[in-house]
C-alpha cells in the first residue's frame, strides 16, 4: 500500500518562506509524474505544480515565479519551495504520484499566509 507524507506548512507573514515536502513508501517516486495540489474549503482541488521523470516542471499561472519543485529520487521525496507568499496562497497542500491504477492521497500539510 502506497503511503504518503506531507510536511513544512505552517503559518507564515505574506512575503515569507516555506519548503514543503512529500515523502512516499510502497512506490517508487522515481518513476512517476508527482503533482502538487491545494485545496480551500468549499473549493475543488486545484494544481499548483507538477515535476515529471525526467525533471520537466510546470507550475499553475498563479505560482510561477514563486514556487520552485524538485525532486529527490534518492530519498523518494518531493519538493514545493514557495517564496513571496500571498494570503491567497492559504490552503492544505497535497502531494500525488501519477501511479497507474492508484489515486493516492495523504494527509496534505496546511500552509496559512496571514499578517
Amino acid at each position: 500500500q502506497v503511503h504518503l507524507v506531507e510536511s513544512g506548512g505552517g503559518l507564515v507573514q505574506p512575503g515569507g518562506s516555506l519548503k514543503l515536502s512529500c515523502t512516499g513508501s510502497g512506490s517508487d517516486f522515481s518513476s512517476w509524474t508527482v503533482t502538487w495540489y491545494r485545496q480551500t474549503p468549499g473549493k475543488q482541488r486545484g494544481m499548483v505544480a507538477s515535476i515529471t521523470t525526467g525533471g520537466t516542471k510546470d507550475y499553475a499561472d498563479s505560482v510561477k515565479g514563486r514556487f520552485t519543485i524538485s525532486r529527490d529520487n534518492a530519498k523518494n521525496a518531493v519538493y514545493l519551495e514557495m517564496n513571496s507568499l500571498k494570503p491567497e496562497d492559504t490552503a492544505v497542500y497535497y502531494c500525488n504520484p501519477k501511479i497507474p491504477g492508484l489515486n493516492v492521497w495523504g494527509q496534505g500539510t496546511q500552509v496559512t499566509v496571514s499578517s
